[in-house]
């Protein structure tokens, strides 16, 4: 018998292994990230009950990018981002940016007011998803504190049919009194696959937004 013939399907049984466990360590350290940051910034059970597993990746064109509640500007964050998570390619999924803390944190009477709904994502391709509400810069109020921005990403049991009014980014109606948890409770979601969320108040760009919403 030769040793040395052994010895090679042996080292790459151990280094499939090891990047088995890297791998694990990888997601249960993200998974452990995003946990802590919705708990710490009052997601769970504020918005909602439970935590996704996955800390969704979150880039902008700025290349500003959304960390676990992370600072960033409006003007930073004003085009919509490229969303990036572990998927089946196959499967349909549903994207929700949402804010609980309109028109303020401390006195949220239009909770929750969406910035963007994507429903029917093939694999994490929103480009492909169906837009129920197109994406609208996050714009807090001067003087209105910091406001929490929430990504959540669901998956859908099969392709669905979405009774929500669909909205432009010119307009700001029906966006108020929204809420995640029951948009996902309507299409029987469950609880998201993977989140991300980001902290931002008021900057200059902010002003540019409302003139845009108010020449309608």
């Amino acid at each position: 018998m030769n040793l040395f013939s052994t010895r090679k399907p042996l080292r790459k049984l151990l280094e499939s292994l090891n990047q088995i466990i890297n791998r694990n360590k990888g997601i249960s350290w993200y998974s452990s990230k995003v946990t802590e940051s919705f708990s710490k910034h009052g997601v769970v059970p504020e918005i909602i009950p439970t935590a996704p597993k996955e800390l969704l990746k979150v880039t902008f064109s700025s290349g500003a990018s959304a960390d676990g509640g992370n600072e960033l500007t409006p003007t930073q964050v004003k085009d919509p981002p490229k969303i990036n998570f572990q998927c089946d390619a196959n499967q349909f999924h549903a994207l929700c940016l949402t804010d609980p803390d309109s028109p303020s944190r401390g006195r949220p009477t239009f909770r929750e007011w969406h910035h963007w709904l994507v429903g029917n994502i093939p694999g994490e391709d929103v480009s492909k998803g169906e837009v129920l509400s197109a994406y609208i810069s996050p714009c807090p109020p001067r003087t209105s504190g910091k406001h929490r921005y929430i990504f959540l990403v669901y998956k859908q049991s099969k392709k669905l049919t979405f009774d929500e009014p669909r909205l432009g980014n010119t307009r700001s109606n029906n966006r108020e009194c929204f809420s995640v948890k029951k948009f996902a409770e309507k299409y029987q979601l469950g609880n998201p696959i993977a989140g991300n969320l980001f902290i931002a108040e008021w900057d200059e760009y902010v002003e540019k937004i409302y003139e845009d919403l108010s020449k309608l």
